[in-house]
């Protein structure tokens, strides 16, 4: 049974929809959860226990007083369970009782964005404990009081960027700080994963070897959403043993849970004429309305920076209409605001003056945000993890409340909304990363022996053999010595403030009204050739620019007031390189690659686009082109496979026969589940935030151009963006030069300039990594598969059957469609990868279809999707096979990313292209590990 309180406000969100045009596709019902009590323990300071008392805490959940008692006894522990269930008191209790009882005693804090970091900072001082003295340091504190903090604050609060750069890089100013320390606070760290965890697991090794060396051995406590093997994680994270508790005695109110699919738009076509659906951040704008209009308190979490000042915009304008009061309820919140609007801004969220408010991620992680009616997530966030976070932030009070997921026009979002077990079933994934990727080594080790001398036994802890080689390198370069005793700094400059610990490289650009010199925001560096080139559409706090000039030279993008009807979509070029193959497998015409490659890629214009998505036109760019060295899965097709006709004699020649079989395929469907073979930490696994910008992390940040050399990577990374910072960035898009399209229609080379400038190169971008990358080991995901091309059960797998002029479309739109499936089995969102697809490749000297991570050195994601190959590739092809769309769109293989313009495209070329791939991996699979499950 549905609770009341979410039923009455799905209904009011669907008032007025025919019933035979209703978006809502499932709906659950979570049920309601009662709390376990423990009492408070022996060891608690008293005064501690009566602040804890007057703010409304009679009792201790069970978790909290498990996690608080390991940490007071010296445990290293990480405490996992749900939103709202506790977690700050659990490290909040044995860091007050010691700060309380011994005034020598210092704990450091460590959120990934500064509005958790501010929350978590309000709620110790609103405590009032005696003795205890509780700061932040961060980007936003005053350099007046900086000097303050060094040296009277006794619980600082600050952020991974924060300590790289302006604690560790100056410890000796903090010597009293790190002599006393016993606590390291790291909250949410779930969301250090990918290319940004990395970074923050050997910060945190350089922060322990800090410590060490003023004699203190801190007790680290580390607070999570529910994540998968969370004490394995924690460990890989701070380097040190840690134990987990993991059983949530919280109370939780019951949650409704509504599945929601944007209609199609009969009065317009998308590119090529292909259908398009109602945009989700439009649906989530009306969706906002109506629950500000029933004065539920809500927030709608949107991917982008763009799309939150959109749809809050959006929202202002129905509710102007209903009640012009009302529009003043709504705002947008993102990272690139200014401290002082942020903090007014949630300040305004806390007091309740704000009913609605469109946000990135930047408000996923923390902040206490009490007695929220409604959530609504337009898009999926990219892993399970994040979106039950997000979810959480609904009926934190204890009342029933509404969670919407609205599906973008995209292959991952229509497969979760068509498939609610994938989405609400299935556990959650486990966080990964690779301290040992030398992108992200290399600037870390070299910070390390900036700070101290680096000797042979601490090479353990940053990654032994790995740590050897980059540190050889270094000394190369002339960055460092090494001597009998160890490893020393040479360089007369620092190098902290050209690494970038979420990816991104150099300094941020900032974005500058030209007229009055008002700066406006920033945006960071490896986004920006995608966010603000020449002509885009900025967006801040309602109003919108017009970008006139970007120098990337000075860090600085122009802008003019102006407000479009339209927004701007970028357009790359992209070619790919084979570097090295690591693993190899041959399948019949298949062969399964992982290894690295060189992706070169280049924004050459823009389209212009109405809001319907109806294109205005292309405009082209001159913009510098950039590198990325990082990993990639890829598989051949032999062209005796492509050509030959398919087994079971389904015909795949007809534009109509993917539709034909989504009708029949129902009886000859297979069960596949993603492989559940994953290496160790520091192969598979190996792990990001675009924080491509935002990133993650907190939003993330987005990656810089790869520079081959280790060292470089130094000098090619740089500051944090903002937590809300979405924008893709260079990495790759479909791409190849204007009319190749028609080109390789007919078969003829497509010249890109590059290794893989061959027939049919197509490609698609990757940027905006935010996120990590998951094992999924042991996941199930029920995935109908018909088997076309592979002679159905028990028999031999048969060819695509496809003439050649047909290949380059049918390559195309399998790469597009595996790019969006992708996340169901790595950590990460579409904007973490790119793709490239060619009917020939000079490297392979066949077929082939590439997908490749969006960090320098790779996040993880290809050796995933090795991995777990055949359940990959089923997904894909039954996400294709699921469309209703008679020959593509952007629920199936059209990509928002396309540098092509989704051209060419074949449907049902793609479906006959992975069946006969999936009947070859299932017939010899298992003399490489893939073993079709």
């Amino acid at each position: 049974m549905v609770g009341e309180r979410g039923r009455r406000l799905l209904d009011r969100v669907t008032a007025g929809i025919p019933a035979h045009e209703n978006p809502v596709t499932h709906v659950s019902r979570l049920p309601e959860r009662a709390a376990r009590h423990e009492p408070w323990p022996e060891w608690a300071e008293p005064s501690v226990v009566a602040a804890f008392g007057a703010a409304g805490v009679e009792k201790p959940w069970r978790h909290q007083v498990d996690a608080a008692s390991l940490a007071h006894a010296g445990t290293h522990v990480v405490v996992s369970t749900g939103t709202a269930s506790g977690k700050s008191l659990a490290y909040q209790l044995p860091v007050l009782t010691a700060l309380a009882t011994d005034p020598r005693a210092t704990a450091l804090y460590l959120s990934p964005t500064k509005a958790l970091g501010a929350d978590q900072l309000r709620a110790v001082s609103s405590l009032d404990v005696t003795g205890v003295r509780a700061a932040a340091f961060d980007g936003d504190t005053p350099m007046t009081e900086r000097d303050w903090v060094r040296a009277h604050a006794n619980w600082v609060f600050s952020n991974p960027d924060m300590l790289h750069r302006g604690i560790l890089s100056t410890h000796s100013r903090w010597t009293q700080f790190f002599r006393r320390l016993r606590y390291v606070v790291v909250d949410e760290c779930h969301s250090y994963r990918g290319v940004f965890g990395s970074h923050v697991a050997l910060l945190l090794r350089r922060l322990r070897r800090v410590a060490e060396h003023y004699g203190a051995s801190p007790v680290f406590v580390l607070a999570s959403a529910t994540t998968a093997s969370p004490a394995s994680f924690a460990t890989r994270l701070t380097g040190v043993q840690c134990s987990a508790v993991t059983d949530d005695a919280s109370p939780r109110g019951a949650r409704t849970v509504a599945l929601w699919e944007p209609p199609l738009l009969d009065e317009l076509t998308g590119e090529n004429g292909a259908p398009v659906r109602r945009p989700a951040g439009v649906e989530t704008a009306r969706i906002l309305t109506e629950l500000v209009v029933e004065g539920a308190r809500s927030l709608a979490f949107v991917r982008s920076r763009r799309s939150a000042e959109l749809t809050a915009l959006g929202a202002r304008r129905l509710l102007s209409e209903v009640d012009p009061r009302l529009a003043d309820t709504v705002a947008a919140y993102r990272s690139g605001y200014l401290p002082e609007e942020r903090r007014a801004l949630e300040q305004a969220l806390l007091s309740g003056r704000l009913l609605g408010v469109a946000t990135t991620n930047a408000l996923e992680l923390g902040v206490d945000i009490a007695g929220l009616d409604a959530v609504v997530l337009a898009g999926y966030p990219g892993t399970l993890a994040s979106f039950w976070q997000q979810s959480g932030r609904a009926g934190r009070s204890g009342d029933e409340a509404l969670v919407v997921f609205v599906a973008r026009d995209d292959p991952l979002d229509t497969y979760l909304v068509h498939h609610p077990a994938a989405l609400l079933e299935r556990p959650v994934e486990t966080a990964v990363l690779d301290p040992t990727n030398p992108y992200v080594l290399g600037p870390q080790l070299a910070c390390a022996v900036a700070e101290l001398p680096l000797t042979e036994p601490e090479l353990e802890t940053f990654g032994g053999e790995a740590a050897r080689a980059v540190l050889a390198d270094l000394a190369e370069e002339k960055l460092l010595r090494r001597r009998s005793s160890g490893w020393y700094w040479t360089s007369r400059d620092r190098p902290h403030g050209e690494v970038g610990i979420r990816g991104s490289g150099g300094d941020q650009i900032a974005v500058v009204e030209a007229d009055s010199g008002r700066m406006l925001g920033t945006v960071d560096p490896g986004s920006a050739c995608y966010s603000v080139h020449p002509g885009a559409v900025y967006l801040h706090q309602g109003s919108s620019y017009v970008v006139d000039e970007l120098d990337l030279e000075t860090g600085l993008a122009l802008v003019h007031a102006e407000d479009p009807d339209w927004t701007t979509s970028p357009r790359e070029i992209v070619d790919i390189s084979v570097l090295s193959t690591e693993e190899q497998c041959r399948h019949g015409g298949v062969t399964v690659c992982l290894g690295e490659v060189a992706v070169t890629s280049q924004v050459v214009g823009y389209l212009r686009r109405r809001p319907s998505g109806e294109v205005l036109d292309h405009t082209p760019l001159d913009l510098p082109e950039q590198s990325l060295h990082t990993r990639a899965v890829w598989y051949t097709v032999s062209g005796g496979l492509l050509e030959s006709p398919a087994g079971g004699g389904v015909g795949e020649t007809a534009a109509g026969s993917a539709n034909n079989e989504a009708v029949d395929g129902a009886s000859r469907a297979e069960t596949t589940s993603p492989a559940t073979a994953e290496k160790d930490g520091t192969a598979a696994g190996s792990v990001a935030s675009h924080g491509v910008g935002g990133q993650t992390g907190s939003e993330g940040a987005s990656p810089a151009a790869g520079n081959p050399g280790r060292m470089g990577a130094v000098s090619a990374s740089g500051q944090t963006a903002g937590a809300g910072s979405a924008s893709p960035a260079a990495g790759g898009i479909d791409g190849t030069a204007a009319g190749a399209a028609d080109r390789r229609a007919a078969g003829e080379p497509v010249g890109t300039g590059g290794a893989s400038s061959a027939v049919g190169v197509t490609g698609e971008v990757s940027g905006d990594p935010a996120a990590g990358r998951g094992p999924g080991a042991g996941v199930e995901i029920g995935v109908a598969v018909g088997p076309v091309g592979t002679g159905g059960a028990g028999r031999a797998p048969g060819g695509a059957g496809l003439l050649p002029a047909r290949v380059p479309g049918a390559l195309h739109a399998a790469e597009h469609a595996a790019i969006g499936l992708l996340p169901l089995f790595a950590t990460c969102d579409r904007w973490d990868i790119g793709g490239v697809s060619t009917a020939w490749h000079e490297d392979t000297g066949e077929a082939t279809v590439f997908v490749h991570d969006g960090h320098p050195g790779g996040a993880g994601f290809a050796d995933r999707g090795y991995a777990a190959i055949v359940p990959w590739l089923a997904a894909t092809r039954e996400a294709i096979v699921s469309c209703e769309c008679p020959t593509g769109c952007p629920s199936c293989v059209q990509s928002p990313k396309c540098g092509n313009g989704n051209d060419p495209l074949d449907k049902a070329g793609a479906v006959a292209v992975l069946g006969a791939v999936l009947g070859a991996l299932r017939q010899h699979g298992e003399q490489c590990g893939h073993d079709g499950t």
